[in-house]
């Protein structure tokens, strides 16, 4: 038998608070205006490509032109000009074009001196490719659990690590800037610098994303970001690049994509084949020039969905209680300007109101419904359920709502809507 709202003030429904919690203004008492009458526009998808390529078809398609007239493929001029765009806008030195996000991560970790048998610390809450990239080197991920509130790396948890006796190897730190709002960037710089750690940023859901004014890509001595066509700044297929600035690292990161090959046919080193072509660069340089007005869009679509949300009382009416509310939304840390690459709440009973949603045409994802330390292939670095158990317990609530620039507010009125009729 489905609850009412009534059933959801006590006991506390998800299973542990939050560190942090949401704003007062967004834990408000429910408003009796939202309307029980909000009909549904038709499906809802979570990302809808279409829309974005419609306002853009025209300048997409003369970029992708310029390219096919030039027959000038890989790299080259078009890359040349993407790379400075965007090191500029990121506000470093550098921008290295690569072949994909993961492929971002591997040369950073290359290109700063990681070797095999080294340890970097990172997260076990992200998507794969950020410990894979430490494996794939032959150094061996170290994980510490999240801050529950933001869902990125906790500087606590890494502290109490660092300050235990880290292991001896440990060589770099590598935070990810999750869902597209920075980690606690302060605290993890101070703790790379007392512990003589390289510091990486996982930037490949974040471009744009401030931590104190400062953009991601630049607080740390290298940075990834992917272009996947997901991501707020997408191309039309893989792509990636490394900001640094550090003109040296530069250098060795452009060595190191074309095969270790500093000038044809002469190899120093054993790099890899991971060239950004010029298609995608040129496309990716039409959609940098609106990536501030999209991520503003997304923002405006965050708001009203915590609006709505609050609307729907389905929240905690009291923001410094324990929450016994259904649903919790997302926070954003005081420092930290929040892109919204995703919208991700936590949900009590998530996978049964996952398929609720999906009865309703409604897209939603979960990222990520398995942590790191979880997975198979990692077996051999000892871990066991329970290790980091705020990385399990986000594992088990997350839940991604569609969140896109175009989306449109009576679309998000029915995804509210629809929340609401599955929890009352």
């Amino acid at each position: 038998m489905k609850p009412t709202c009534s059933q959801f003030l006590h006991p506390v429904r998800i299973s542990a608070s939050m560190s942090s919690a949401p704003p007062k203004s967004l834990a408000r008492e429910p408003d009796s205006h939202f309307s029980p009458t909000v009909k549904s526009p038709g499906p809802v998808p979570l990302l809808d490509l279409q829309r974005q390529y419609r306002q853009m078809q025209g300048e997409v398609l003369s970029a992708i032109e310029r390219v096919c007239g030039s027959q000038h493929f890989i790299l080259g001029a078009e890359v040349e000009a993407f790379e400075r765009e965007l090191a500029a806008y990121c506000g470093t030195a550098h921008g290295v074009g690569c072949a994909s996000g993961t492929d971002a991560l591997w040369l950073a970790l290359l290109a700063i001196g990681i070797q095999p048998g080294d340890q970097v610390l990172t997260t076990p809450f992200s998507f794969f490719a950020s410990a894979s990239a430490i494996a794939r080197i032959g150094a061996r991920p170290v994980f510490v659990d999240i801050d529950p509130a933001t869902f990125n790396l906790d500087p606590a948890q890494a502290e109490r690590l660092l300050n235990n006796g880290a292991p001896n190897k440990l060589r770099a730190l590598l935070p990810v800037h999750l869902y597209g709002q920075c980690a606690n960037m302060d605290s993890l710089q101070n703790l790379a610098r007392r512990f003589r750690l390289q510091l990486i940023e996982d930037a490949a859901q974040a471009i744009g994303a401030r931590w104190n004014q400062l953009k991601a890509g630049s607080m740390g001595i290298c940075a990834a970001f992917s272009f996947y066509p997901t991501k707020n700044l997408s191309a039309y297929g893989d792509a990636g690049l490394v900001t640094t600035n550090d003109t040296e690292i530069a250098a060795h990161l452009r060595q190191l994509r074309n095969h270790g090959s500093p000038r044809r046919y002469l190899h120093e080193e054993l790099g890899g084949n991971s060239r950004l072509d010029a298609i995608q660069a040129a496309v990716l340089r039409v959609k940098l020039k609106y990536i501030e007005e999209w991520n503003a869009a997304r923002s405006a679509c965050a708001e009203r969905y915590n609006h709505l949300f609050a609307e729907a009382g389905l929240l905690a009416k009291n923001a410094q209680a324990d929450n016994s509310a259904p649903v919790q939304i997302p926070y954003t840390s005081p420092s930290a300007d929040h892109v919204f690459h995703q919208y991700v709440i936590r949900a009590y009973r998530r996978d049964e109101l996952r398929e609720f949603l999906t009865a309703r045409q409604i897209g939603t994802e979960v990222y990520y419904p398995i942590p790191l330390h979880m997975q198979p292939c990692f077996v051999y670095l000892g871990y066991r359920e329970g290790d980091f158990p705020q990385a399990e317990r986000a594992a088990r609530e997350v839940l991604a709502l569609p969140m896109f620039p175009e989306l449109a507010e009576e679309e998000q009125q029915w995804v509210i809507k629809s929340i609401a009729d599955f929890y009352c």
